[in-house]
């Protein structure tokens, strides 16, 4: 798990999820969310990996600008789905 701020210093926190089922290859993926509020977030699907240690350890190694990356990235999905985006295309600074 990683906390980061957004340009309005508003916390996320940048996690891994896990989808069931019987198909094990893939099923940890990245998860933002703001801090405080875990079911109001964004799966970014595209990132996958096939253990939560995996997962854990590229998180813990991934770059702040990398982060940053990815949490536009998820943001903008969620616009053109129309569901709007919170903090809008806010770019996020690492805490630490």
């Amino acid at each position: 798990m990683r906390e980061f701020l957004d340009s309005d210093d508003d916390p996320w926190v940048a996690t891994v999820r896990s989808k069931e089922g019987l198909d094990f290859k893939g099923r940890h993926y990245l998860y933002f969310h703001p801090a405080g509020a875990e079911d109001d977030g964004l799966e970014l699907l595209d990132v996958r990996w096939n253990s939560p240690e995996t997962a854990e350890r590229t998180l813990a190694t991934m770059s702040g600008v990398e982060l940053r990356r990815r949490l536009r990235s998820a943001l903008g999905r969620r616009a053109s789905l129309g569901r709007g985006s919170r903090g809008g295309g806010h770019v996020a600074t690492e805490i630490g």
